[in-house]
C-alpha cells in the first residue's frame, strides 16, 4: 500500500517576513545609535564653523597688519572696502554663525573679535580674538582646543 498524503498531514508553510518584535529590536537599534550620533555629529559642525572663524580672524589680522605698515595706524581699517568695522561670518553669504568686529583703542593696537550666533552659540569656546601681538584668546578659557 502506498503511502498517500492527506491534506490533514500537510505541515504549514513559514510565512516569510518580519515579526512585529524583529522590527521593533531594529528600531530600538537605530534610536540608540542615532542618539549617539547626532550629538557627535552637530560638535563637528560646530568645530568646523568655529575654524572657518579663526581663519577669518588670521586673515584680518594680516590685513590690518599690511593697514598698520601702510598708514602707520590702525584706526581707519575696514574689513572690505566701502565697509564698517563689523562684518558677518562666513563670508560666502550662508547664515551668519559669527559676528566679527574690529576695535582699535588708539593707532598701534587693535581687537579683533568674534561673537557666536544661533546655534553656534552652544560652541563651548565662547567669543573668539585676537589682538595686533597675535595673541588668540577665547572667552572660556579652559577649553583648550579653542585655538
Amino acid at each position: 500500500m502506498s503511502k498517500r498524503f492527506s491534506p490533514q498531514r500537510r505541515t504549514p508553510r513559514r510565512v516569510a517576513g518580519f515579526t512585529l518584535i524583529e522590527l521593533m529590536i531594529v528600531v530600538a537599534v537605530i534610536a540608540v545609535l542615532a542618539s549617539i550620533a547626532y550629538p557627535s555629529y552637530t560638535a563637528q559642525v560646530r568645530k568646523s564653523k568655529r575654524a572657518a572663524a579663526k581663519a577669518e580672524l588670521v586673515e584680518y589680522g594680516h590685513r590690518a597688519e599690511r593697514q598698520h605698515t601702510l598708514n602707520n595706524s590702525y584706526t581707519n581699517f575696514k574689513f572690505v572696502e566701502n565697509s564698517g568695522t563689523s562684518i558677518a561670518s562666513p563670508r560666502d553669504g550662508g547664515k551668519a554663525m559669527y559676528q566679527v568686529t574690529f576695535t582699535s583703542t588708539n593707532a598701534n593696537t587693535f581687537t579683533i573679535t568674534a561673537v557666536p550666533q544661533g546655534d553656534q552659540a552652544k560652541d563651548p569656546c565662547g567669543t573668539l580674538s585676537v589682538n595686533q601681538a597675535g595673541v588668540k584668546t577665547p572667552a572660556n578659557t579652559s577649553a583648550l582646543e579653542c585655538w
